[in-house]
């Protein structure tokens, strides 16, 4: 009996720390192509249970690079438990404008509940035909990290599994959130996207991995 809740412990203690609380949760790589905000984006979704202090936090492309990153905005300082916060690539001269280009083709309002961040710099540009978001806290670790191929425009990548790596899954409606914009011109999930917590994943793989080794011991006897 030792040995199975040994193999179960150590089943958890894997798992548990293959999720991170931090995920890329959705991009927009073909978000420059709309006629109303003009910019691409991405989405980071805090899976934790604590608020994740952002301040210094940069992000890059498909490089992954510290030293050719670029800085997020002030606008958002910190990601609460449980938070989606949205990304545009604007200054910050044109940060208020884009805000509210992006809430009237998403939300149909000048306003909405979504939190909305900025990121802006040199070389950083989602690439349509594939690309990648790398984000680094201020001491250059990387903390959440995503790829993907050639955009479909009008549709954006879903990441609600939260994987790192590569992504591929496109928005549908009805689907972790996602939504047709209230422009009739995009299907996505912005600031909606329902992400499992890394601990409910984490169980459902010890539940699995703790059944199969139950069975085995069975078998075993």
């Amino acid at each position: 009996m030792k040995s199975f809740f040994a193999v179960i412990v150590g089943l958890f203690a894997t798992t548990a720390s293959a999720y991170a609380d931090l995920v890329v949760s959705e991009v927009y790589s073909a978000g420059s192509g709309n006629l109303t905000y003009a910019v691409d984006w991405f989405e980071l979704t805090n899976r934790g249970a604590s608020a994740i202090n952002v301040t210094g936090w940069r992000m890059d492309d498909s490089s992954a690079s510290f030293a050719a990153s670029v800085p997020f905005g002030t606008e958002v300082t910190s990601i609460a438990a449980g938070q989606s916060v949205v990304f545009l690539e604007t200054s910050a001269a044109n940060y208020a404008a884009r805000v509210i280009a992006f809430n009237q083709a998403w939300f149909g309002s000048d306003t909405s509940s979504v939190v909305i961040g900025s990121y802006n710099g040199s070389g950083v540009g989602l690439g349509t035909a594939g690309d990648g978001v790398n984000i680094f806290d201020a001491a250059g670790s990387v903390q959440a990290s995503v790829s993907f191929g050639a955009a479909t425009t009008g549709l954006t990548f879903d990441n609600a599994a939260g994987l790192t790596g590569s992504i591929s899954q496109l928005s549908q409606i009805g689907v972790n959130g996602a939504f047709r914009s209230f422009n009739n011109a995009e299907i996505g999930s912005p600031g909606r996207i329902a992400v499992p917590e890394p601990t409910s994943m984490a169980l459902a793989g010890i539940g699995l991995a703790g059944l199969a080794a139950l069975r085995r011991r069975k078998l075993v006897k």
